[in-house]
């Protein structure tokens, strides 16, 4: 243009000028120059743009791909709530075309008990808190509920263009169903536990603490708390069970079984039997034990009634059986006795005596809770009122004897005490008088050797006539109880022996 208008201005001058010539062609040159270069950054900024685009293209098929495939609900709504853009994934999700969701608010798709909070909180969104989640339950096309934790988001926080919302739909109605599943078992556990009165458990011996449920502490009689340090319990566990509880596992395996009972007596003066079972395990390298703990105070009070009814019930059987045979027993001392002299006077108080010393082992026997009484108590019973003046010996082990044995034996002893003091050393004050038993050797089983052993006169035979006493000692070898009964007369007094088998003891 500049060298076009040079031109005219030589052909109306008529002459030429030479600066004018080279101004002509200095202006075609930067012309052609300027021209040059604005095509090659005309070419270039096309090549970067075509590059840009390309990105955008493939960022944005990307994104669409992702979109269309994701395993979650997609969609865009405008500022209104209206879905604009959906995936496959929400029409699969809700049941529907994607051509009837489009255009549909979000809330008719939320079922009406969770629509006025979905609308709070869409009210709610603005650039400071631009997103929201929460669980709410979706209307399916058949009717049916689809639990599924829906996230609302803007997608622009200074203008509301037509896609303002992003929705993300996330079905977690398995995962609703599984929880539910669990609280449900778990009120079920709570409820079964309850109902059978047991308590859950933990120790903690690295912190030396314990925590429980609220029944656990129920049975300890202690307020419901998270935890407590394992020496607040001290105060109510048996010193004698204390260890059972804080004993660490130690090196048992993790997984072994911990089984124990301890006796408390609660802040409210109740004794009561608990008992704690479950495992040991190791957490981090800490030693715990859980489990569960069961009151057995009322299991074990109904034990022992039983137990007290059965042996009252057997102690009973056995007094009857006793009062059965001691009838006889006085029968035959009455038959057995004979009046001396004649006089009737002094067989009155032979008998009376005979029956009295019935009545005292007896009472020996009926005093025992098992219808027992020991040897020793029969003989010294008897000897008792010669042993405050040193003239009694009574030795042997701790030997119980039973039912009609104790009765017979207790016989035999009243039997030679009578002798004694009649025509022995306990009559005349001079000389004394050795009780003495023992096994025959050390083998369980064994039989009893009774002595009896008076030192300190000379006496004639024991016996003038048989009778009553000789009957009961057994002077012909057969005493009333036991076997083997043997006299030996002295000059100095007077040795008788019997043997006992344990069946007879025990009887």
């Amino acid at each position: 243009m500049a060298a076009a208008g040079l031109g005219a201005r030589i052909i109306v001058n008529g002459h030429s000028l030479a600066d004018d010539w080279v101004r002509a062609i200095l202006l075609v040159l930067c012309g052609g120059m300027i021209a040059f270069l604005f095509d090659r950054s005309r070419q270039s900024l096309r090549a970067a743009l075509d590059v840009k685009l390309a990105a955008v293209e493939a960022a944005e098929s990307r994104y669409r791909r992702a979109f269309e495939r994701a395993a979650l609900g997609f969609a865009t709504a405008n500022d209104r709530g209206e879905l604009l853009q959906l995936n496959k994934r929400l029409s699969a999700l809700l049941g529907y075309l994607e051509d009837d969701l489009v255009g549909r608010p979000i809330d008719e798709l939320v079922h009406q008990d969770d629509r006025a909070p979905l609308k709070n909180s869409l009210a709610a969104l603005t650039s400071e808190a631009p997103w929201f989640g929460s669980e709410m339950r979706l209307i399916r096309r058949d009717g049916s509920i689809l639990w599924a934790w829906l996230t609302l988001s803007l997608s622009a926080s200074d203008t509301v263009p037509l896609d303002s919302l992003f929705v993300v739909v996330d079905d977690i109605t398995e995962r609703r169903a599984a929880r539910e599943a669990l609280i449900a078992q778990n009120e079920w556990l709570d409820l079964a536990l309850s109902a059978g009165r047991l308590g859950t458990w933990r120790i903690e011996y690295g912190q030396n603490v314990i925590s429980g449920s609220r029944q656990f502490w129920e049975i300890l009689g202690l307020p419901p708390a998270a935890f407590r340090p394992l020496s607040d319990l001290s105060s109510i566990v048996h010193a004698a069970d204390w260890d059972k509880l804080v004993s660490p596992p130690g090196k048992e395996q993790p997984g072994a079984n911990y089984d124990v009972e301890v006796r408390l007596k609660r802040p409210d003066g109740q004794v009561r039997w608990v008992a704690l079972r479950g495992r040991a395990e190791s957490h981090s390298g800490r030693d715990q034990r859980i489990g569960i703990a069961a009151d057995l105070t009322e299991r074990r009070q109904t034990t022992l009634l039983r137990a007290a009814v059965r042996r009252q019930e057997k102690l009973m059987l056995e007094q009857r059986h006793r009062f059965s045979n001691l009838f006889p027993v006085i029968t035959a001392i009455v038959k057995m006795l004979d009046a001396p002299d004649g006089s009737l006077a002094k067989f009155k108080e032979t008998l009376v005596e005979r029956i009295r010393a019935l009545e005292a082992t007896h009472m020996l026997l009926t005093r025992s809770a098992d219808g027992s009484t020991a040897i020793r108590d029969l003989v010294v019973q008897e000897l008792k009122p010669f042993s405050d003046a040193g003239r009694t010996i009574v030795a042997g082990p701790d030997i119980r004897i039973s039912g009609g044995t104790a009765e017979s034996f207790a016989m035999i002893i009243h039997e030679l005490t009578t002798n004694s003091i009649k025509h022995g050393v306990l009559g005349d004050g001079q000389g004394k008088v050795e009780a003495r038993w023992d096994f025959t050797s050390a083998e369980a089983g064994d039989e009893i050797v009774f002595e009896w052993i008076e030192t300190g006169r000379r006496r004639a035979a024991p016996f003038r006539r048989p009778g009553f006493g000789s009957v009961v000692l057994g002077v012909d070898g057969t005493p009333l109880v036991g076997h083997s009964s043997q006299f030996e007369v002295r000059e100095d007094g007077l040795r008788y022996s019997l043997r006992l088998s344990s069946k007879e003891v025990h009887a």
